[in-house]
């Protein structure tokens, strides 16, 4: 009797602890995402929104390793600051505990101090800030914020990589820097400036501009200037309508300049590109269009759904970690999957991607591509344009990895 009942017992304590292991699975985690979806960058936004439901379906229940459903709920920031405050506060009003935000280093500044300050006034309530696009470096150094985890490069990262490639680009000599006047567009030129004075002391800059985000209707006197300057080639962190009215105005002016960028894929610039034909066009970034497996099929289903471009694969990064935060962690509960993402390596998407734990800035390959002609090889058309931006140089973690200044503050 005594056998039966311990043997009874320790089932039953085998069975807890089971349950316990999967008790995340079944679960649906709804995600708010406050982004620009109305104004000068609604049609980046639009994109991204669609790109997180799409791959929360693709990726949720049996799919990912904690078995839960994802859902991303839309709140409309219009890309201010203030606004995205007031839209965090109905989504916690809400009850949402996780939140996801990438256009505009401002916003996201903004962002992850209410984050952190809403989780020390709200223990239990605590909100994880997912940042899939924000790449200013003070958000992972000077302003860093244990709620906070970014999934792309951040801007010194990126300008690392690509300064380490230009200096072998032997025909660059006089360069214009030419970016949005805020902090994104300002470091672009910060960093290039320190990177390039290192690998390649040569290179001069013979002009720069600093113009308003989302103003600027005709770039053509912009480019009289790097023409008069005698630049041959610009380097650029602009996105959006910013780079697509850019490309347009050197399309105008005949101009055929190397361009070096950060958002040369972006919506809209592609076809831009296409209507300048054989544009010289490199693109630092954490993708590129010719990936195989299963982000190509991603990619090829998303084109065929919605007749556009699955380009911001942070999307895909996002639903990764957090799952597998949540199936190391055994929980939903913010706490103890923020505990489990720092120093998490997980399922990137160009191999192990790893959450460096000093400041919750993701590790992983970068990617040097060239606009060029789609071929068989590589058939994938950006923007149904016959173009596509192909691999011309993997870059490991390392080349791009910098160093941080965070002194992060852990929850007791």
């Amino acid at each position: 009797m005594r056998h039966a009942i311990t043997k009874t017992l320790g089932l039953s304590i085998l069975a807890l602890s089971m349950s316990s292991a999967f008790a995340q699975k079944g679960e649906t985690v709804k995600i708010a995402m406050i982004e620009g979806l109305s104004g000068a960058f609604a049609n980046v936004g639009q994109n991204q929104l669609k790109s997180y439901q799409f791959v929360a379906e693709k990726l949720s229940g049996a799919k990912n390793p904690a078995g839960v459903k994802f859902e991303f709920v839309a709140f409309d920031n219009k890309g201010s600051p203030q606004a995205t405050l007031d839209q965090l506060k109905a989504a916690t009003d809400q009850g949402f505990r996780y939140v996801t935000q990438g256009n505009s280093s401002a916003v996201a500044g903004a962002l992850s101090d209410a984050v952190a300050k809403f989780n020390e006034r709200n223990p239990g309530k605590e909100v994880i800030y997912i940042n899939y696009a924000a790449v200013d470096p003070a958000l992972t150094n000077e302003r860093c914020n244990y709620w906070h985890f970014r999934i792309d490069a951040d801007t010194s990262m990126k300008m690392e990589a690509l300064t380490s490639f230009m200096k072998d680009e032997a025909k660059v000599k006089n360069v214009y820097l030419i970016n949005q006047n805020y902090a994104h567009g300002q470091q672009v030129a910060k960093y290039f400036k320190e990177g390039i004075a290192r690998k390649r002391p040569d290179v001069k800059i013979v002009g720069e501009d600093l113009h308003p985000i989302a103003q600027v209707k005709d770039f053509s006197p912009y480019v009289a200037k790097i023409k008069a300057a005698g630049a041959d080639a610009i380097v650029t962190g602009n996105w959006g309508t910013d780079m697509t009215l850019l490309v347009k105005a050197l399309n105008d002016a005949g101009m055929k300049l190397p361009l070096y960028a950060y958002y040369a894929g972006v919506s809209g610039t592609p076809t831009a590109l296409a209507q300048g034909k054989d544009m010289n066009v490199s693109q630092i970034a954490i993708s590129h269009s010719n990936f195989t497996g299963e982000l190509r099929d991603l990619r090829n289903e998303f084109k065929k759904k919605f007749n556009d471009d699955y380009y911001t694969f942070q999307t895909y990064l996002g639903v990764s970690m957090l799952a597998q935060g949540m199936a190391n962690a055994k929980s939903t509960d913010p706490v103890k999957v923020a505990a489990a993402m720092e120093g998490m390596t997980f399922k990137g998407i160009s191999g192990e991607a790893t959450m460096r734990k000093a400041d919750h800035q993701l590790q992983q390959h970068l990617y040097i591509s060239k606009w060029t002609k789609a071929t068989k090889a590589d058939p994938y058309s950006e923007e149904n344009t016959g173009y596509n931006f192909a691999v011309v140089k993997k870059i490991e973690p390392y080349v791009s990895s910098t160093p941080t200044s965070c002194q992060m503050k852990r929850p007791s």
